[in-house]
């Protein structure tokens, strides 16, 4: 049995909102019936290549009949786009960060609710195939992660600083892999070429009720990198994980595949052994994170027109959004810039 034709179409369609755009177009269970942009070329451009029609306006677009709308504007424009979509009961998928502001979140995430509007914001990370293999991994909790986020400048989404264009993405992983939002945050930050923050440093600390150890984290993001760099190592008790979202590899290290080994290295360091001409890797056995190939950006799409058709909840919805913007405005006030400088 085929699938309902969801009538869909993209407000801004610069660096990110193209490709949503193409995503659509290539759907057999989408129609792209139209995009919006500023731009007349960039619009006509957009048209040209996937249909649809071009247009100035979000009320044009509503007017269209569209159910569903992915929102790739600078993300100062973000709620006023939503806030126009939701009251005519189209579905939304928000790119990230889902507002500049947690104001603005809160705002976007109470008019959703209220009308019943399906609500996805785009942290597309978490369909990255490096991440959804380290998710099949099974449960496990964290003790400590290390994750960095680095790369040269590209002069996109400079309306926000780095916290809001790039570690957002960790801060969201942070909140899905460990289950809570941090109750203590140390960070540091410095503006170099653009008015906002080009590089950040934050160390959260998680010790909710609701986690039963410790847990920190130590994140990193720049803009004004020389190479670009997506890190993320995960220590568990007895799991440790490290993996390259560049690459798309991984390590896996399993406590259980080398207890054996581990029980006799410490009792050769009780005893009082010199092991310095011992090679600590071929202590341990480990596997290679299995990566499948996909594209993020589809996933999501699926994800995202599966709830306007079925009504089930998105897999990043309004909360995780609204969260991670809290999280970086915290980040913020502890590195002592204001959320919108």
């Amino acid at each position: 049995m085929s699938k309902e034709i969801i009538r869909c179409g993209v407000v801004g369609v610069g660096r990110m909102g193209r490709h949503h755009a193409r995503i659509y177009a290539q759907m057999p269970e989408a129609e792209l019936v139209g995009v919006v942009d500023a731009d007349a070329e960039r619009r006509n451009d957009i048209t040209s290549e996937w249909g649809g029609r071009p247009l100035e306006t979000v009320r044009e677009l509503i007017d269209l009949g569209v159910q569903a709308v992915t929102i790739a504007t600078p993300t100062i424009h973000h709620r006023e786009a939503a806030e126009q979509l939701i009251e005519a009961g189209v579905a939304c998928l928000i790119e990230k960060p889902l507002a500049a502001t947690a104001a603005d979140a809160s705002a976007i995430a109470e008019a959703a609710a209220s009308k019943g509007v399906p609500l996805q914001v785009g942290h597309v990370v978490r369909y990255d195939p490096v991440m959804r293999a380290i998710r099949a991994l099974g449960e496990f909790q964290p003790r400590h992660l290390e994750l960095h986020r680095i790369s040269p400048m590209t002069f996109r989404s400079v309306d926000v600083g780095v916290v809001l264009d790039m570690m957002i993405h960790d801060l969201d992983l942070l909140t899905m892999l460990i289950g809570a939002e941090p109750e203590e945050i140390h960070a540091s930050a410095v503006a170099v070429l653009s008015d906002a923050e080009d590089v950040c440093n934050a160390r959260l600390t998680y010790s909710s009720d609701s986690l039963e150890e410790r847990c920190v984290a130590n994140v990193t993001a720049s803009r004004l990198a020389l190479k670009t760099e997506r890190k993320l190592r995960i220590i568990c008790e007895d799991l440790y994980v490290s993996a390259d979202f560049v690459t798309r590899t991984g390590t896996v290290v399993r406590q259980s595949a080398n207890a054996s080994q581990l029980d006799e290295i410490r009792g050769r360091l009780r005893a009082g052994e010199d092991l310095s001409s011992v090679n600590y890797l071929d202590l341990v056995s480990f596997e290679d994170l299995v990566v499948e190939d996909a594209e993020p950006l589809l996933l999501q799409a699926e994800d995202f027109l599966n709830s306007v058709r079925t009504g089930s909840r998105p897999e990043i919805d309004a909360e995780a959004g609204r969260a991670a913007v809290r999280t970086a405005e915290r980040i913020l006030e502890a590195a002592g810039i204001t959320a919108n400088a």
